[in-house]
């Protein structure tokens, strides 16, 4: 493991996930010892490796309270591919907080995105835990999405689609629409931990670092933010 200083960003370069399940795990439970009561929380395989340690360690969070960044629409929260479902196999059964929350996947959009707005409001987070698309996507803020959105419904793109396909029978049952914790949302957190693993993050990884901030790159904001850490793999780090 290596550390660096990038402006406002801390790199951390690893050997690979587990490592970085690891160091990520430091970072929690640093915050949770320090008083942080507010955890906003990530899906997909990235974060996979952090949970497992966290669902091992001794921490408690039964007086926390955690916030997802996004879910399908058109997904029952008790769906096998619901990213509520996602939560509580790989953490919420074994670490179960104070107060869970993530969109509803079958509300209707106005009431919804006024909803989650108010919990993230009331809720400031201290610590969020993000991954990276190889578009740069964070959350499901794709390409394009303004900087000060909240939650919001979000056309997924091809790309977001063939990357989660995976977990689904068939491409065809992949949801085509999120709803989605927004830029601004993600950004008002007091502390980032972004996590990337694997090659074909490299390009996105670099831009974020050390690219222009711009829309088109939605992970570049967080050259804006003053508490960002990153934790890489090599191949993630390679292009930096």
């Amino acid at each position: 493991m290596n550390s660096t200083e990038n402006g406002n960003m801390k790199i951390i370069k690893v050997k690979n996930k587990q490592d970085g399940g690891e160091i990520a795990y430091k970072l929690i439970r640093e915050a949770h010892e320090s008083g942080a009561t507010v955890f906003g929380l990530a899906t997909g395989s990235t974060p996979e490796t952090l949970y497992s340690v966290l669902r091992k360690s001794d921490l408690d969070f039964s007086d926390k309270i955690a916030i997802n960044l996004d879910e399908y629409i058109g997904l029952a929260g008790d769906h096998p591919q619901s990213y509520k479902t996602f939560m509580k196999e790989h953490l919420f059964n074994d670490k179960p907080f104070k107060e869970t929350f993530i969109p509803d996947g079958l509300a209707e959009e106005e009431s919804e995105v006024k909803h989650y707005n108010t919990v993230i409001e009331s809720n400031p987070i201290d610590v969020q835990i993000l991954g990276i698309g190889t578009n740069a996507h964070i959350g499901f803020n794709e390409p394009g999405t303004p900087f000060d959105t909240q939650t919001h419904k979000v056309a997924l793109t091809d790309a977001t689609i063939e990357a989660n396909k995976h977990n689904f029978d068939s491409e065809n049952d992949v949801p085509r629409f999120a709803y989605s914790m927004g830029i601004k949302s993600i950004m008002s957190a007091k502390k980032i931990i972004l996590l990337a693993y694997g090659e074909n993050k490299a390009e996105a990884v670099a831009n974020t670092v050390s690219g222009p901030v711009t829309e088109d790159v939605p992970s570049s904001i967080l050259q804006k933010h003053p508490d960002v850490v990153l934790i890489l793999d090599e191949a993630a780090a390679s292009q930096l």
